[in-house]
């Protein structure tokens, strides 16, 4: 498959940023190259420079501060020829980002412009990069929109970034990066906000376009499911630097550095026992005080009988603890709820049709109870969550939260309210406000809801939420722009735990998390459900995390749940197909799987040869 001259060799790359705090080196003498052809895999740690190297490539490093402070990057050119990337002159970049070297980026909403349709931004690049008529153009996008599986090409080509839902917005952004056929593809979590079936077809396409094109695709993720359906090859780093690369199979049956070792075993497996305790990094490495990173032996042990009794204890336990859940009143009951959103047609804009996003949904919720609710994109799982905290208002139904009408109640009962039902939404970066620090964010609820004495109190109380989701207290003064995707997700979640409610709604609240950080929080969420009853309504599209969360699963389709049971009976026996198809989606990481994925991959190309 490799060719002796790769498309892009980059070698001793070194990426800084400079702030009154000092000089930070985000990549620090990385090395790497990449075939025609071949997919290679970035992992690593929120944080590690993954996204920063990626960004480095495309010379998008914001200057100042960023500023790309040694190394070379020689990418085979069809216009230029063979050239270093840092040395072309921005004209002659433009001519090759979005053409020969496209990227898709990790957070869609802030890659989109709001004031421009999806389909007229996607259009912009054939027109700005080919010979495309508007019309041609048009239709082209159209042919996009379908191949990555969006609903209604047609009517999204018209729609603006804020009317799709956050998998469809990453979709378009998908369509957008594959316009042109590019010879390199950077794709950094491309899928990060897929449900498993859409993000299962997503690889797919860019499986298409590798074989097809002879596309060089550089894969940036967190997820290492992913990695094994679709990476030859694979990088792993860990703060800037680069500690271990090799085939997809060897590293996963063999990882030789500790820090690898730690990113395979903190993934939430379908084999895992229910609400457990994850591992996570910390119990395979530790760094000393000069930077050496020492890989600490986890402790294994043969259970006792001692052991397997108590085991047995704590499983009849919590199953009592459930049951007797369930002789009490419930928490939430929902019932026959309906969300409707108008289409409006004409010079009049009249209503022609409605989308129905929440279509007659029931059921219950009870207190220090776990429920799942997982669907495709666009099922209506997010619409609901919202219309559970009236965010968006319900057309007809009763949301009966802690024996109140929440569909009833005015807008002041309702503020007031929220204390007790709060949210951590999908998107860090758009729920938190960059013109406030970290430390405003957390405790601006506690002044509102008038909770602790003084302000010092609850300036001690954010710091240490800032230290349970695995932040530092120096953080509280710096702003949303200075952290990862991964530290803003973990901000809002102590944002949400900061006013002590007895309902969450996590909307893909670890969807932004690298696996390792996942880990934490997760783990972090059932503990404080067990300390203080906490009760959980989890939206996610990685099943393997709702299996590992709840205690009931909801299955979404089309606004409508078709399919509700205990996590066990909805892996082992699925009634409906869509949730047949849900499972069979979901990437495993398993060893065959690895070597499955690989001969599709040959078969593929022997196919289209």
């Amino acid at each position: 498959m490799a060719t002796p001259a790769p498309i892009l060799q980059v070698r001793n790359l070194e990426t800084v940023f400079s702030t009154h705090r000092g000089t930070t080196k985000a990549v620090d003498r990385v090395s790497f190259e990449i075939y025609p052809g071949e997919t290679v895999a970035i992992v690593g740690e929120s944080g590690s420079g993954k996204s920063v190297t990626s960004l480095s490539v495309m010379r998008l490093i914001n200057t100042p501060p960023g500023k790309i402070a040694g190394g070379t990057a020689i990418f085979q050119s069809e216009r230029l020829g063979q050239v270093d990337l840092f040395q072309l002159s921005e004209k002659q970049m433009q001519q090759v980002r979005g053409n020969e070297i496209s990227m898709i980026f990790q957070e869609p909403m802030s890659s989109l412009n709001p004031v421009y349709t999806c389909g007229k931004q996607v259009a912009e690049v054939l027109l700005l990069h080919t010979d495309l008529s508007e019309k041609e153009a048009k239709e082209r996008t159209i042919v996009l929109f379908e191949k990555a599986r969006l609903p209604r090409p047609e009517k999204i080509y018209d729609a603006y970034p804020h009317e799709i839902s956050g998998g469809q917005k990453q979709r378009v952004m998908i369509a957008m990066a594959m316009a042109c056929e590019p010879s390199l593809l950077i794709a950094d979590e491309p899928t990060t906000a897929l449900d498993v079936t859409v993000q299962a077809r997503m690889l797919e396409l860019i499986d298409e376009l590798r074989v097809k094109e002879n596309t060089a695709v550089l894969f940036i993720t967190h997820d290492l499911g992913v990695v094994a359906e679709i990476a030859d090859r694979i990088l792993v780093m860990y703060k800037g630097k680069l500690v271990e690369q090799g085939r997809v199979l060897d590293i996963f049956t063999n990882p030789q550095h500790p820090y690898t070792k730690g990113l395979l075993a903190c993934r939430p497996k379908l084999t895992a026992k229910p609400q457990s305790i994850l591992p996570t990094v910390s119990d395979f490495m530790e760094e000393t005080p000069d930077g050496r990173i020492v890989e600490k032996k986890p402790q294994v042990y043969e259970p006792s009988l001692v052991d397997v009794v108590n085991e047995y204890v704590g499983t009849v336990t919590s199953i009592k603890q459930q049951q007797e859940n369930r002789q009490k009143p419930p928490l939430l009951q929902v019932k026959n709820l309906k969300v409707y959103f108008p289409i409006k047609k004409g010079f009049f804009s009249r209503t022609t049709d409605y989308v129905k996003a929440v279509d007659g949904v029931s059921f219950d919720v009870y207190p220090g109870e776990t429920i799942g609710l997982v669907g495709e994109s666009g099922c209506g799982k997010t619409t609901l969550g919202r219309t559970l905290l009236r965010l968006v208002e319900p057309t007809s139904g009763n949301i009966i939260f802690d024996g109140r009408d929440i569909a009833q109640l005015s807008s002041e009962e309702m503020r007031k309210g929220r204390r007790h039902f709060q949210m951590i939404f999908q998107d860090p970066y758009a729920s938190l406000n960059p013109m406030h620090t970290v430390g405003d964010a957390i405790i601006e609820p506690m002044r509102v809801h008038k909770l602790y004495a003084n302000e010092k109190e609850r300036r001690g109380k954010a710091m240490e939420l800032l230290e349970k989701v695995g932040l530092l207290p120096e953080h509280f003064q710096r702003y949303p722009h200075e952290f990862s995707g991964g530290q803003r997700q973990r901000i809002c979640i102590a944002r949400a735990l900061a006013l002590q409610p007895k309902c969450i709604i996590c909307d893909e609240s670890v969807s932004a998390l690298d696996v390792s950080v996942q880990a934490q929080v997760l783990n972090l969420l059932n503990k404080l459900k067990q300390e203080f009853r906490m009760t959980y309504i989890f939206i996610t599209h990685d099943l393997s995390v709702a299996k590992y969360m709840s205690d009931r699963i909801l299955v979404m389709s089309k606004g409508q749940i078709v399919e509700s049971g205990t996590p066990e009976q909805m892996y082992r026996n699925p009634q409906q197909e869509y949730t047949r198809t849900l499972i069979s989606a979901i990437p495993k990481g398993e060893p065959e799987d690895i070597m499955a994925a690989q001969q599709k991959r040959e078969a593929m190309r022997a196919g289209m040869v």
